[in-house]
């Protein structure tokens, strides 16, 4: 893995490290060819042109990159939109939500 992408992984606090795995799990699950860059400063998984980007905060993890592309996840968890553009998780509401909806939200960001 890339240096840059271990040390971000490194540094995560220890209650959010699980939610982030979970995420990035299902990213090498969908796509295992995805490639682990940082790009603006956060672990960014890319697929040919396609970018999903994941990033810790202080309350959990959120997701990037997916405008238009969600497969309908924003719509069935509005209140998880924190911004146009972001999707925050914390540990409890993404404990609430099963793999096979955020891998529909990973196949969506990152299909070609």
């Amino acid at each position: 893995m890339d240096e840059a992408v271990q040390a971000y992984l490194d540094a995560i606090p220890a209650e959010h490290r699980p939610l982030f795995d979970r995420l990035q799990a299902l990213v090498f699950r969908v796509h295992p060819e995805a490639q682990a860059v940082i790009s603006y400063g956060m672990p960014t998984y890319k697929v040919g042109h396609r970018r999903l980007h994941v990033g810790v905060w202080r309350h959990g993890v959120s997701i990037y990159g997916w405008i238009g592309r969600d497969g309908g996840f924003v719509d069935r968890h509005p209140d998880l939109r924190a911004s146009k553009g972001t999707i925050h998780l914390t540990p409890e509401s993404a404990a609430a939500i099963g793999d096979d909806e955020f891998l529909e939200l990973v196949r969506s960001v990152l299909h070609e």
